[in-house]
C-alpha cells in the first residue's frame, strides 16, 4: 500500500453512491506535506517528459497542481475556470465538462495567452471518475496546439470508465491510488495493485 492509499484508509470516508470523502486532507483541508509526496511521485513517473506547464481545473486541483509544479522546475500552473468573470479578457479556449460530484455541466475556460503551441503540458487533478473533466482539459490543450505529455491523478475510481477511456486514447495516465471497490456499510476501500 502506498502513502496515499494509507492516508485514504486512515482518514477517508466512504459514503453511499460511490462517494469517497477525502476532504480532511485532499480537497477541502489540504495536507501540503502529502501534496509534496505526491509531487515527488509524479516527478518520478514523468521524469523523461519535457513538461513546462501544468494544467488543472478549479477548484480542487489547484492546490495539488501548485505543489506538484515545485517538482517540475517551478513551471507555471494554469487552471481552467468554471465561470466567466469580469477580469477575464481576450480570447479563450472553452470546453464543456460534466461534473460527477456536482452533477452539473460547466463550461471551463482558459485564456489563450496562457497556453500555446510551445507548451508541453502535464494535466493534474484530484479525482478521476467518468473522465469528463480530463476530456475537457485535453480538448483545451489540443485547441491551443500544445501537447499533453501526461496526466497525473491523485485518486482514480477504477470501477468507473474514465481511466480506461483516457488510457485507450494513448495518454500516459498515472494515478497514485486506484480504487477498485468501496463499501459504504463497512467503510472498506479496495485498491488496485499497481
Amino acid at each position: 500500500m502506498n502513502f496515499l492509499e494509507e492516508r485514504i484508509v486512515k482518514d477517508g470516508v466512504v459514503k453511499e453512491g460511490n462517494v469517497l470523502k477525502v476532504d480532511s486532507f485532499l480537497n477541502h483541508q489540504m495536507d501540503i506535506n502529502l501534496f509534496d509526496e505526491m509531487g515527488k511521485e509524479f516527478a518520478k513517473r514523468f521524469k523523461d517528459k519535457p513538461i513546462n506547464k501544468i494544467l488543472t481545473i478549479e477548484a480542487s486541483g489547484i492546490g495539488i497542481a501548485s505543489v506538484v509544479a515545485l517538482h517540475f522546475n517551478n513551471c507555471p500552473v494554469v487552471f481552467a475556470k468554471k465561470s466567466q468573470s469580469i477580469n477575464l479578457d481576450g480570447e479563450m479556449y472553452t470546453a464543456e465538462v460534466e461534473s460527477f460530484t456536482h452533477k452539473r455541466v460547466n463550461h471551463v475556460i482558459v485564456s489563450k495567452k496562457f497556453l500555446g503551441p510551445e507548451d508541453k503540458v502535464l494535466i493534474i487533478d484530484d479525482f478521476l471518475a467518468n473522465g469528463c473533466a480530463l476530456q475537457g482539459l485535453i480538448q483545451i490543450v489540443q485547441s491551443s496546439g500544445a501537447t499533453v505529455e501526461g496526466i497525473g491523478i491523485a485518486v482514480e475510481k477504477g470501477f468507473q470508465s474514465g481511466g480506461r477511456m483516457i488510457r485507450n486514447l494513448g495518454y500516459q495516465l498515472e494515478s497514485l491510488a486506484i480504487v477498485d471497490a468501496m463499501d459504504a456499510k463497512t467503510g472498506q476501500v479496495t485498491f488496485r495493485e499497481q
